[in-house]
């Protein structure tokens, strides 16, 4: 998908998110449906679920470049990745090695 809305490029990094200990669990797509419309939330899932590792962080460097999000916009998405993650009650060690390393690649 090429010309993400802001909605659609956060709901499919926080899938991506959600997706680091290799399942989506109805807590996690509560927080995502809470950020965006269920339409758009299907329409990037679908998507999502057909990328591979390497072609989904390669689509949000790509999309995050082209919508040049701020400090300030970057720390909300952080935030709510943060969310994502505690939505399960846990914060277990993959989804705290991802956040480090979606910090570090996309701040």
């Amino acid at each position: 998908m090429s010309n993400w809305t802001k909605e659609e490029l956060v709901a499919y990094i926080l899938l991506y998110a959600a997706h680091c200990n290799l399942e989506i669990d109805n807590h996690e797509k509560n927080v995502i449906i809470s950020k965006v419309d269920m339409q758009t939330f299907q329409k990037v899932y679908d998507e999502f679920d057909k990328d591979n590792d390497y072609q989904s962080l390669q689509k949000i460097v790509s999309a995050l470049e082209e919508e040049h999000y701020s400090k300030i916009e970057l720390d909300i998405l952080f935030e709510d990745i943060k969310k994502l993650f505690l939505s399960d009650g846990s914060y277990d060690t993959m989804e705290r090695n991802l956040y480090s390393f979606l910090k570090n690649m996309l701040s």
